[in-house]
């Protein structure tokens, strides 16, 4: 592996339309502290660049979550994932007609694995273009995985999902979170220390094929983190 090579997958967080959104939110917002006359920002007088960042993690760009996500009881991220290296197949797939819907079903996906079991798996989706870091998702339906596609990676024993969508499941799908409940197995057998992370891109550039991943999170006490997948090639 050749770690001066990096090949980031991870989305830019910016406080601008060129922002992905999906979730029904507004763009995140990044602006100076404001106490009294005094503004936090250099160019305003101040010593500093002191920045408050409002944003989503779920709906604002790349984001590494837990099954905290969909249960009542809490568990952070931060304590689920404790390894940040793992051995990832980078996978491209084009998502099936299903009625009105485009899925990702385990037919689909046992065949671009072709029997292989790594820890983690990359999804591109297609069409695959650089529009993806800039997309509005809300209300458009997007592609998703199927309850058997995830129970599938579930049985194979991979850990970590990484995808090009916003969320492994239907946009709009009444709260039955399929994918994401046959992923962790839960609440049956609950997998802890799996993760799914969402929002990532994956330029046409990099290849199908095996990885190391460092898939790298901030120390948020939260369902979720934003994180930044680092992808590095198996020489």
């Amino acid at each position: 592996v050749d770690l001066s090579k990096p090949l980031d997958i991870s989305i830019l967080l910016q406080a601008s339309k060129k922002n992905p959104e999906a979730w029904y939110l507004e763009q995140p917002t990044i602006a100076p502290v404001k106490v009294g006359d005094w503004i936090g920002k250099v160019s305003e007088g101040a010593s500093v660049n002191f920045n408050t960042i409002i944003f989503n993690p779920h709906a604002h760009g790349t984001h590494t979550e837990c099954v905290g996500h969909i249960s009542e009881e809490f568990h952070s991220v931060n304590d689920a994932l404790k390894q940040f290296f793992f051995l990832a197949e980078v996978v491209t797939i084009a998502p099936e007609k299903n009625g009105e819907d485009l899925v990702i079903s385990g037919k689909l996906v046992k065949e671009v694995l072709q029997g292989k079991t790594p820890e983690a798996i990359v999804i591109r989706t297609l069409p695959n273009t650089s529009a993806k870091k800039a997309r509005k998702y809300s209300h458009t339906n997007w592609p998703y995985l199927t309850e058997d596609a995830a129970k599938y990676l579930c049985e194979l024993g991979i850990k970590h999902i990484l995808i090009d969508l916003p969320s492994v499941d239907k946009e709009k799908d009444d709260g039955k979170l399929l994918a994401h409940k046959a992923f962790w197995n839960y609440p049956k057998a609950t997998r802890h220390d799996a993760t799914i992370t969402e929002f990532i891109y994956v330029p046409n550039t990099v290849k199908d094929g095996a990885y190391l991943l460092n898939l790298q999170i901030a120390p948020f006490h939260n369902d979720a983190s934003p994180s930044k997948p680092v992808l590095y090639k198996i020489i």
